[in-house]
């Protein structure tokens, strides 16, 4: 299994790696580039120009990965429609950006239409076609039963209602993450890796599509560490949203995502906070800048500084999660 798992992963690395020298330069001839807004932090102003969009570069790798694998391993099939799903919606979004020159993209309303289209397909084709079902489990439970497995918690006619929560917050709290060079593409690493595990652990073989992912990220960092070469676009940050997603609910994990993607949240609530803070206050602002990584930065944190401090949070949050099951 670790042997498989570890092929997957350094195919995966090195043809979305190899993919960059084709796409990067197709992104420059489309002139696909980044265009920072003039109220983000001054640093970021010498960005623009950068080739967005490279999200495909790990997408494309990680479809190829999950039409192989579910010939073999049925659960590849609702991880690969939520990804793919999302990562169509963001490409959408940037390509009418971008490409098509129209600077609002998709419209809020249409893009959380389709947002709750992928959902909704994902958790039709999770009820209808796998044995899974959407009993969640109650993080660390397992320390106060009395036979020291974890409890299962069923909502009832809320859990739908509850997954939607669950799914566009996770899609779009990730989407808020991608803001700095390699941020996004780290902390998601590593909750591949406590996915994979996990998936282990539970006799599951979602870690093969972990592993895929894994090392697409990998690869895609080589482009995307700072400073970056390419920015993955809401293509990338809608996608592996929809991948953490859609991986937590086959693992009947969905509250964990509280902890395992707990800078998803605090990217998204920050936002939240920041704009009914500016509002009730009447100008004032609760945080330096939102989202919460440029608070950091504008704090005089380094880019390189925020992405590891976010990416060992996750990974302490990931271990403490993994050993509390």
């Amino acid at each position: 299994m670790f042997f498989g798992f570890l092929i997957i992963m350094l195919l995966s690395f090195g043809l979305t790696a190899l993919s960059g020298l084709v796409i990067l330069p197709w992104l420059r001839r489309l002139k696909a580039s980044q265009t920072e807004r003039e109220n983000g932090p001054a640093s970021h102003l010498q960005k623009t120009g950068t080739p967005t969009m490279g999200g495909i570069m790990f997408l494309l790798v990680f479809l190829v990965f999950s039409v192989v694998l579910s010939v073999k391993y049925r659960q590849a099939i609702p991880i690969a429609i939520s990804t793919i799903g999302f990562g169509l919606v963001g490409f959408t979004d940037d390509y009418i950006k971008v490409v098509m020159k129209r600077s609002l993209g998709l419209t809020p309303i249409q893009k959380m239409i389709g947002q709750a289209a992928v959902a909704g397909i994902l958790l039709f084709y999770i009820y209808h076609f796998t044995s899974v079902s959407f009993e969640m489990m109650v993080p660390f439970s397992g320390l106060f039963s009395a036979d020291a497995n974890p409890i299962y918690l069923n909502l009832g006619i809320f859990t739908i209602p509850f997954l939607f929560v669950v799914i566009l917050g996770t899609v779009n709290g990730s989407n808020f993450t991608d803001g700095l060079d390699g941020l996004l593409s780290s902390v998601t690493i590593v909750i591949c890796a406590f996915i994979a595990l996990v998936s282990v652990r539970l006799g599951l073989t979602i870690n093969y599509s972990a592993a895929a992912m894994m090392g697409s990220l990998f690869g895609f960092l080589v482009y995307n560490w700072h400073p970056a070469k390419v920015f993955m676009g809401d293509t990338g940050s809608l996608a592996l949203g929809g991948f953490v997603a859609a991986c937590m609910i086959l693992m009947k994990m969905p509250i964990f995502i509280i902890f395992v993607a707990f800078i998803y949240l605090a990217e998204v609530v920050s936002v939240i906070i920041q704009v009914l803070y500016f509002k009730a206050t009447h100008g004032k602002r609760f945080f330096r800048m939102a989202p919460i990584h440029h608070h950091f930065e504008l704090g005089g944190w380094s880019e390189v500084k925020v992405v590891w401090a976010f990416t060992a949070l996750t990974a302490f949050l990931c271990l403490v999660s993994f050993f509390m099951i």
